[in-house]
């Protein structure tokens, strides 16, 4: 048997905003074909650990490896979900051709999309629910359509490793019971992902992993293990209220705003 993959190695991160550290000396690694919930209060670093690793802001200190190598060279390998609200929705273009744009790593500078990429897009586009709206203009989409086009786009690219950000804020039903079966199938093909998750409530129900921040790595691991009332009320600190019941058991309720987001 040959050496076991790590799809996210992470020693020694530290990222600081305007010279006030939001993460401290993050260490991890993160086993292959996992969903992996990050879970913390608000301002906790979860957004900026994702961004530190894909090297869309700058780092203190700290190394991240994809597969063993730097992110830079293992690129194609790796997918991304931004939030919402972060993205340009009055970009004039239409959602086949967003989803396209998750082909592009492949094809290499000089060789424009082609046939095969646009089937590759639309079957996408199907897998979301989305194949209907494929001319249509982004910025003519609901928050919950935009929101499964970048999930499409991720999806064409075909990448070993994601994370999403946030990807259930602000979607209807139906939109998340299509992110639920989008993760699941991306987990049946040994696909990692890292999904930045603010419901509690769900945690259980829809990783298998979870990651518990605020500023620093408070654990990671099997969610029986690592979802408990004593981990929470370290994590969250004073925002998270008293639970009544066993987070691990039946869901974590009586949460204030702050913790549920």
């Amino acid at each position: 048997m040959g050496k076991p993959k790590i799809p996210l190695q992470i020693e020694g991160l530290t990222v600081a905003y305007q010279k006030k550290p939001v993460l401290r000396d993050i260490t991890f690694e993160v086993p292959e074909g996992k969903l992996i919930g990050i879970v913390g209060p608000n301002g906790a670093g979860k957004s900026t650990l994702i961004k530190a690793a894909l090297g869309l802001i700058p780092k203190v200190t700290g190394e991240v490896k994809i597969y063993g190598k730097r992110y830079e060279e293992q690129r194609k390998l790796v997918g991304y979900v931004p939030q919402r609200e972060s993205v340009d929705w009055d970009f004039p273009t239409n959602a086949l051709d967003v989803v396209m744009m998750g082909r592009y790593g492949h094809l290499g500078w000089f060789r424009r999309p082609g046939a095969k990429e646009k089937s590759l897009a639309m079957e996408a586009l199907s897998k979301v629910g989305m194949a209907d709206f494929a001319g249509r203009q982004i910025s003519q989409l609901s928050g919950g359509q935009q929101q499964r086009i970048f999930l499409a786009r991720a999806l064409a690219q075909d990448a070993s490793l994601y994370f999403m950000d946030e990807p259930f804020v602000g979607v209807d039903a139906a939109t998340e019971k299509a992110i639920i079966t989008l993760l699941n199938e991306l987990k049946k093909q040994g696909k990692t992902v890292l999904v930045v998750h603010h419901d509690l409530s769900t945690v259980k129900e829809y990783f298998d992993w979870v990651m518990l921040i605020n500023e620093r790595l408070l654990a990671l691991g099997p969610a029986e293990q690592v979802f408990t009332r004593e981990l929470l009320q370290k994590t969250y600190g004073g925002k998270l209220a008293i639970l009544d019941r066993d987070p691990a058991e039946q869901g974590v309720t009586g949460l204030p705003a702050a913790a549920r987001r």
